[in-house]
């Protein structure tokens, strides 16, 4: 899959990501300080799905509506390291195949997803 991890997205997240094959480009080493609505737009025209910690990114598909069809999975785990935190991240991630085009909000134990239109 291919993912745009958003700046406050630990290293070790971004590098077990790619361990699995997946395709992240991450914002802080790419573009850092660039605004949510930015990091949503390079998303759409990159066909990635963002990674995220930031709330920021519900307001911004659902109340702003701005376009985030690519999907945006919000991560509400919480983990004493960012090791711990890229286990839980690449297990989330295997988990399921269906990310691309929800907005899904990953928690230590559950996920939900929700549809963007």
């Amino acid at each position: 899959m291919r993912f745009l991890a958003d700046e406050n997205f630990p290293l070790d997240a971004v590098e077990a990501l790619r361990q699995n094959g997946h395709d992240v480009a991450w914002i802080r080493s790419d573009s850092p300080g660039i605004a949510d609505p930015q990091v949503l737009e390079r998303a759409q025209a990159e066909d990635r799905i963002v990674l995220t910690f930031d709330k920021d990114f519900g307001e911004l598909a659902f109340r702003e509506r701005l376009p985030a069809t690519t999907g945006i999975i919000l991560f509400r785990i919480k983990a004493p390291s960012s090791a711990v935190i890229a286990e839980k991240v690449a297990r989330s991630i295997a988990f399921r195949d269906d990310w691309y085009g929800h907005f899904s909000v990953v928690e230590d134990d559950k996920i939900r997803m929700r549809e963007l239109n």
